[in-house]
This record gives C-alpha cells, structure tokens and sequence, in this order.
C-alpha cells in the first residue's frame, strides 16, 4: 500500500499520504503502480463524464473533463510538454535544450504547443462524447500515458544528475520489474476496451519509443520534461484512435 500511495501521491493532487515523504527510489519502485494510478484517473474521469454529459453540450463537457484532469494531475504532465517544446524547439546544442527545459517561462514553441494539445483534447472528446463512445477513451487514456512513462524510465538513460530533475529522478532507479507490472495493468486495461484498446496501446508504446529514442539522440536520455511530453502523447493517441472512422 506505501507504494501505490507513493504512487498517487507522486502524479496526482489527491489527498494521499500526508505528510509522507518518497524518496526517489521509493518513486521508482511505485512506478510499477502508475497505470493503476492512471486507471483510478480515469474512473473520476468516467463518472464526470455520466454526469455531465446527459445535462451539458458535448464541448461544455469536454471542456470540463480537461479542467478536472488539469486540477486533478496539477497539469504535471502539460508542463513537462510545454518545456519539451521550447527546449526542443529553440536549442540548439545539449546544453542549450536542457537549460530551456530548467527555464519556468513558457515560450512561443510551448505556448503553441500547449494550445494545440488542448484544444485536440477538447475537440476528440467533444466528438467521441457526441458519437456516444467517449467512455472507453477517457478511462484508457490516462492508464496508458502513465504506462508510457514507466517504459521510458525503465528502457532510456537519464540527462540529468538526480538533483537537478526532482520529477524525473524516479526513472534512474526504475528497472524491469517497474516495467513488467506497470505492462501487465496497461494491457489489460487496452484489451477491456476492445481491439481500439489494443491498438491504442500498441501505437502508444511505439510513440514512446520513438520519442525516447529522440530524446536520447539530442539531449542523451530523458529528463521529467520528457516524461511529462510522452504521457500527453500517449493520451492523444489514445483520443486520435477512438475519434477515427470505422
């Protein structure tokens, strides 16, 4: 139980674990946890979605889902997006990417960034609620964003010594049992919702690859930054399969 408070209390502003404090070790081994984190997400997110959906518009709805998700996570996830973006976007060597990243500001590449990330939220949402299939996107998604956290943190190398990356210092210690468990609760919340389930987790497993594989090749490995950017990845890619045509 420590470590899925641990869990909790390290993605979410829930009330767990006052008073406690997790080393970045015990982090680490709580990531096996954190698609079980995701799917407690995505369950609040699931019953705001049936109580609001029969009395709000589909895009009011939507709207409200993302403010719930922003407070709930402490928009964590977006930050690290934000970052990624004027780093990636505006450095031009290592050091440069990694001195932006540290930077609080948000700048023009992350500022669009934000936008866009948003308002694709807003808008798949909106259509899925409209289609009356929101239900297994918006629980899936947030199980397999944090799942795609685990995978970089226990496969990619770190950027930056632990003391300048409180967030992302976890993923130095993680390692493959972290990586089993947390795959384990993600497959079997993607093959619950159905061949789309699977797909979305198969695409966002490779996008996380891929993006640490980037990562690794212009900054040397990741940081909480990247992190944060490959689990608001991972949820739109979650979004983008369900909204698609059959």
């Amino acid at each position: 139980m420590r470590l899925i408070a641990a869990a909790i209390a390290f993605l979410t502003r829930l009330p767990v674990a006052h008073g406690s404090a997790f080393d970045a070790k015990t982090v680490a081994r709580a990531a096996r946890w954190f698609p079980l984190v995701g799917a407690l997400l995505g369950a609040i997110y699931a019953v705001a979605l049936r109580l609001a959906a029969p009395v709000f518009p589909a895009a009011v709805t939507a709207v409200m889902l993302t403010a719930l998700d922003a407070a709930l996570t402490g928009a964590l996830h977006l930050d690290g997006l934000a970052d990624c973006a004027d780093g990636f976007g505006g450095g031009r060597t290592r050091e440069d990417v990694l001195r932006i990243m540290r930077d609080h500001a948000i700048g023009a590449y992350g500022a669009v960034a934000l936008v866009l990330a948003l308002a694709f939220r807003i808008a798949a949402v909106a259509a899925l609620i409209a289609r009356g299939g929101a239900l297994p996107p918006v629980f899936l998604a947030p199980v397999l964003g944090r799942w795609s956290a685990v995978l970089l943190g226990a496969t990619q190398p770190y950027a930056r010594p632990p003391d300048q990356d409180a967030t992302g210092a976890p993923a130095r210690y993680m390692s493959g049992t972290e990586l089993v468990i947390a795959t384990a609760t993600a497959a079997l919340a993607a093959a619950a919702c159905g061949w789309r389930g699977t797909l979305a987790g198969l695409l966002a497993g490779a996008a996380a690859l891929l993006w640490g594989w980037r990562s690794a090749r212009r900054i040397g490995g990741i940081t909480g930054d990247t992190l944060g950017a490959a689990v608001v990845l991972a949820e739109c890619l979650v979004l983008t399969v369900f909204s698609a045509a059959a």
